[in-house]
């Protein structure tokens, strides 16, 4: 009964969304080309308290692995 929906990327609007969002991207990086790599440092630098947040889950669970590891036993060639 239901016709299957196409998404909206693959349909007429979503292609023109695309056309325009590519177009401005586009603009936006030749025009301010030298306002952003004057802003790279500071993205690198705000980039590594958020890497070590999403890497490692927030905190509270360093160690996790390790303790349970020993718990089981490390399963390695000289495990006895």
């Amino acid at each position: 009964m239901n016709k299957p929906s196409r998404s909206f990327w693959l349909s007429a609007r979503g292609m023109a969304a695309l056309g325009l969002i590519v177009a401005a991207s586009y603009f936006l990086l030749v025009e301010h080309r030298d306002h952003l790599l004057a802003f790279l440092p500071y993205v690198i630098l705000l980039a590594c308290p958020f890497m070590h947040l999403f890497m490692h889950h927030g905190h509270g669970d360093h160690g996790t692995a390790s303790k349970e590891k020993d718990k089981h036993g490390s399963g390695g060639p000289h495990a006895h």
